[in-house]
């Protein structure tokens, strides 16, 4: 108990609080328990995608489409926090590089689902969806060194 106190009170020793960073980056996981969950988590989420598709056509397929492609896209996104740890992807997220693209990918998370059960607008929830992949594939390519230089010098030379 007196160990929760200096916890919440914030005065816990340093050798304490790099314990609980070190649960926090998810660094007690072994090397390959920390790869499977991410393989599961990685599949789960295409699989939630591909069900989401599948089920578009079917009636009242959108928002059962909205809700497996938004839930495909977190799994795939939460995966990554298996390799790296909560925080760490939290903080690389956010980073100047990815700002944007992380803000719109989320934001479009959101409006998603909003377009689809509380403003009832399938049109605008095809257009968040397509949002969400060009947001998820440009967040994606971020962590591949020159890959973004790479995809609008590819763009501009085909527009040109």
């Amino acid at each position: 108990m007196d160990k929760l106190r200096r916890v919440l009170s914030g005065r816990e020793d340093n050798e304490e609080l790099g314990l609980t960073a070190q649960v926090l980056d998810a660094s007690t996981l072994s090397y390959s328990t920390r790869v499977k969950w991410f393989v599961i988590c990685f599949a789960a989420g295409i699989l939630c995608s591909i069900l989401g598709t599948a089920l578009l056509f079917l009636p009242n397929g959108l928002k059962l489409f909205a809700v497996f492609y938004t839930l495909g896209n977190v799994a795939a996104l939460a995966s990554t926090c298996f390799l790296m740890g909560p925080l760490k992807q939290l903080k690389r997220m956010f980073e100047p590089t990815r700002l944007i693209a992380t803000i719109v990918m989320l934001l479009c998370l959101v409006l998603t689902l909003c377009s689809v059960f509380w403003w009832e607008k399938k049109g605008l929830a095809i257009i968040f969806c397509i949002l969400q992949f060009l947001a998820m594939t440009w967040y994606s390519i971020s962590y591949i060194p020159f890959a973004r230089d790479a995809v609008i010098k590819c763009f501009t030379t085909c527009l040109s």
